[in-house]
């Protein structure tokens, strides 16, 4: 199953920018670590803001929640973080599924 996930960051007012970005690193080395073992299919760093998008291949909405909930980044300061998330479907398959529904 595909998913976008759409990360939005932002840091209370007693944090610091180094201990934003000690965070970010743990974060980043468990994004890549998913990225290599095929979890995440691809992701992206939005210039100028603290967003990050990522695509996303699980087995099931409870893998992704559970995933979710255990990134380094929502672990340590997850009342900082929203992700807004959309289930995707290949576009292939949807033109597959038109063909079929016009045929009918």
């Amino acid at each position: 199953m595909l998913f976008h996930l759409d990360f939005h960051v932002e840091y209370g007012a007693t944090m610091s920018q180094q201990d934003l970005f000690a965070t970010w690193t743990r974060e980043a080395e468990a994004a890549l670590g998913a990225k290599k073992a095929g979890v995440v299919v691809d992701l992206w760093k939005v210039a100028g803001e603290r967003r990050v998008i990522a695509i996303v291949d699980v087995d099931s909405h409870d893998t992704l929640d559970e995933i979710s909930l255990t990134l380094p980044i929502m672990v340590e300061m997850g009342q900082y973080v929203t992700i807004d998330v959309t289930a995707l479907r290949r576009y292939e398959d949807f033109a597959a599924s038109v063909g079929r529904l016009l045929q009918n």
